[in-house]
């Protein structure tokens, strides 16, 4: 009965966030069964390779002649944001050539999936390690699920933001900002596990956590601000060269796109996909070269020629 309580309190809040994250990518959401696949790569491969990192440090820097307490708070406070962040960051590498990682948003929003699935496994593993007493297991839920788990879910998130940057940047920056984007998510993890391994610094652990998220949250809205502004300028442009009509880029641009009545209802949703689509590659073709501006080029006139097509076969578009 404890294993499945155990289970059910670590599934359930960390589905319930990877959805609040997928569905606050309102301008262009991510493929649910290409982010479940960022989910479960957190949730087993991530956390299997992050033990042996764990180990092989703890072997290679001799921690284990160290006494009990001292080894485990050495593991808890500097190995494990190494190898945690190392092994679930290094899956967005794969991520980061996929044509599905567009912008800072999507960094987010795979980074985070990843986090959210590390800290699912994670959380089963403390409250069936942990939970001895009712009151024990139900203090482990509470910190773990609001802080624990959502540390992981922002520091792998901020590594993909930054990897994101590095993409779709020409300067010398590409290189060093997937440095820092690691580093930055090695020390939010550092000073969370810090704070909460010492009693008299548990109250700034969680003092931390809240600002972290509340950033996190703030950063989240503007890259969907910025979204919105790269969806109306880019879409202008189609509007000047009468591509697409101009009533319907404040349409796009914002949630009126989701109502009934402005387009037919036969290609309304197909017409908002190709529509936000084509405003995204033009804006990351301005920072492309070689095979990359290649493939934006040929799925720009693809995707005229298709929003060209179903405008002019369907007389309901204003």
């Amino acid at each position: 009965m404890a294993s499945i309580a155990s289970l059910f309190a670590a599934v359930l809040p960390m589905t319930s966030y990877l959805f609040l994250i997928w569905w606050m990518d309102k301008n262009e959401r991510e493929p649910l069964l290409f982010l479940l696949l960022h989910f479960i790569w957190g949730a087993l491969g991530a956390t299997l390779l992050a033990v042996g990192g764990n180990i092989f440090l703890s072997y290679l820097l001799g921690v284990s002649d160290v006494g009990a307490n001292g080894s485990s708070l050495i593991q808890t406070v500097i190995f494990a944001p190494i190898s945690e962040e190392g092994a679930k960051g290094i899956f967005l590498l794969y991520t980061l050539n996929s044509k599905k990682f567009d912008n800072i948003t999507d960094g987010l929003v795979y980074g985070g999936a990843i986090g959210l699935g590390f800290g699912m496994t994670e959380n089963f593993i403390y409250f069936i390690a942990y939970g001895d007493t009712l009151h024990s297991w139900i203090q482990l839920v509470l910190i773990r699920s609001l802080f624990s788990a959502v540390m992981h879910m922002i520091s792998t998130a901020t590594l993909g933001a930054f990897l994101a940057m590095a993409k779709f940047s020409l300067s010398r920056l590409r290189i060093i900002l997937p440095v820092a984007g690691l580093i930055l998510a090695m020390t939010i993890h550092f000073i969370w596990n810090s704070t909460v391994s010492f009693e008299n610094y548990i109250l700034f652990g969680f003092l931390f956590m809240i600002i972290l998220i509340s950033f996190f949250f703030s950063v989240f809205r503007l890259t969907i601000n910025n979204e919105k502004k790269i969806i109306e300028k880019e879409l202008e442009e189609e509007s000047i060269l009468n591509l697409i009509p101009r009533a319907h880029i404040k349409i796009l641009s914002t949630h009126l796109r989701f109502r009934r009545g402005w387009i037919d209802e036969r290609i309304r949703k197909l017409y908002i996909s190709c529509t936000v689509k084509l405003a995204f590659r033009k804006n990351q073709i301005k920072n492309s070269s070689g095979s990359s501006r290649e493939y934006y080029e040929s799925e720009i006139k693809q995707l005229r020629g298709l929003i060209n097509s179903m405008l002019r076969n369907n007389s309901s578009a204003i």
